[in-house]
């Protein structure tokens, strides 16, 4: 430890009361506008100093006064993640929110979430946000081809990135997961291991993930001369026990039916059981973030989704909107390959 280190140490474990930006100045030796500014990411201070300043403040257990902020700059230093509650997605969520927030702790901003129910006007929440000011940027996901939430971000030019794309996606932020690339590696290997007819438990028709991983599927049961059905009368957001029974029905109403797809980690196990259910045995691909399917049923085959990643890009994303907003929009997508592949 060096000696300034050291000072710093000392100095530290001497301040009492509330620690402020002056605190900070005085073990630092830095200018109070300094301390601010490299509190608050400045593109001007060096990364060493910021580094220095952080770490000072992280020792005295600084906190930001979110009102002066405000006060001063207008910023609540605040994004938002706004979702849709849901029991069967919660590990997918809890790697999103936990990627975002871990993301965040380097910058000055901190991570709300804003729950809407799924019975909720969808954009009641983006309006509150947007009118009242209450976050300077926010992450959506769920996205639709026309998603008037990002129309009406747009229109507002109020900072924002999704998880998923729309068909203004060169306008704004956003990370995607290639679910076309998804319902093509799926099929050719279950075309691959003999399989001959295919049904497709794909996610809700409005979701424009949901377009892609069909369009994705079709075309390659085409190319492989195979057969693909997509199921019309439960979709992978379903919950467990209607999945589990749509698929028993099926089954067993349709014994050439030999593989099954299915767009999410908990819709693939819902579906195994409605397999054991109506006494069958078919292939399962699945799509998942967590390696939970390989302990539960190694038997399904799936692809990694890295959620983590999307959830820091989506953080990053946001933050360089607000720092840069005029720079073109950050943009990622993951295309699955056989890296990604955990073979029964």
């Amino acid at each position: 430890m060096t000696d300034a280190r050291k000072n710093t140490d000392t100095n530290a474990a001497q301040v009492t009361g509330k620690p402020t930006l002056k605190t900070i100045s005085k073990l630092s030796g830095l200018a109070i506008p300094t301390v601010s500014r490299a509190l608050s990411d400045a593109h001007d201070i060096s990364e060493k100093t910021k580094k220095k300043i952080r770490e000072i403040a992280a020792e005295i257990g600084y906190v930001p006064n979110r009102a002066g902020v405000r006060l001063r700059t207008g910023k609540t230093l605040v994004i938002s993640l706004i979702l849709a509650p849901d029991s069967e997605l919660m590990p997918h969520t809890a790697q999103l929110i936990g990627s975002i927030a871990r993301t965040l702790r380097e910058t000055p901003y901190h991570l709300n979430v804003t729950p809407y129910l799924p019975d909720d006007d969808p954009m009641k929440p983006i309006r509150q946000i947007v009118e009242n000011r209450l976050a300077d940027a926010v992450i959506l996901n769920r996205t639709q081809a026309d998603d008037p939430r990002v129309a009406y971000l747009l229109e507002k030019q109020f900072p924002f990135a999704t998880h998923g794309r729309t068909n203004m996606s060169d306008r704004h932020a956003y990370f995607d997961y290639d679910n076309a690339a998804f319902g093509d590696f799926a099929v050719r290997h279950l075309a691959a291991r003999g399989r001959k007819c295919i049904a497709l438990l794909a996610p809700k028709r409005d979701q424009l993930y949901a377009t892609h991983m069909i369009d994705g599927a079709l075309a390659a049961a085409t190319e492989c001369g195979v057969s693909l059905t997509v199921l019309d009368d439960v979709d992978s957001d379903a919950r467990i026990n209607e999945i589990r029974a749509a698929i028993a029905l099926r089954l067993k109403d349709n014994p050439e039916v030999d593989a099954l797809i299915t767009a999410s980690g908990v819709a693939a196990m819902a579906a195994a059981a409605g397999a054991k259910e109506a006494g069958r045995h078919v292939d399962i691909f699945g799509k998942e973030a967590t390696s939970i399917l390989r302990f539960c049923n190694p038997n399904i085959l799936t692809l990694r989704e890295d959620v983590a990643r999307a959830g820091a890009f989506l953080a990053e994303a946001v933050v360089a909107a607000l720092n840069d907003p005029l720079g073109p929009p950050k943009q990622g997508l993951q295309v699955p390959s056989e890296a990604d592949f955990n073979l029964a």
